[in-house]
């Protein structure tokens, strides 16, 4: 049963792959952003997007690893309070 769910999780990522590699080759056209006045310089519309899911990836899981820290500490110091009472 292990090998099935190898099987197919190696297909889903071989499918999500030719999927971003098929985007990359249809969204080659340059493009620029502005924001508050700055502006990129021109790079293919679909780099902006790789990059954006790629801060996405990076920024979500320390986001919750630094959320998961102080829920920690705040447990910990509360129960300190308590055992000290």
């Amino acid at each position: 049963m292990s090998s099935l769910k190898r099987v197919t999780a190696l297909t889903l990522i071989l499918l999500l792959v030719a999927l971003v590699v098929i985007f990359i080759l249809e969204n080659n056209q340059p493009a620029t952003l502005t924001f508050l006045g700055w502006s990129t310089p021109q790079l293919p519309f679909a780099f902006y997007i790789a990059m954006a899911l790629l801060l996405g990836w990076v920024a979500g899981p320390l986001m919750s690893w630094v959320v998961g820290r102080g829920v920690k500490r705040r447990s910990k110091e509360s129960s300190k309070r308590l055992s000290g009472m």
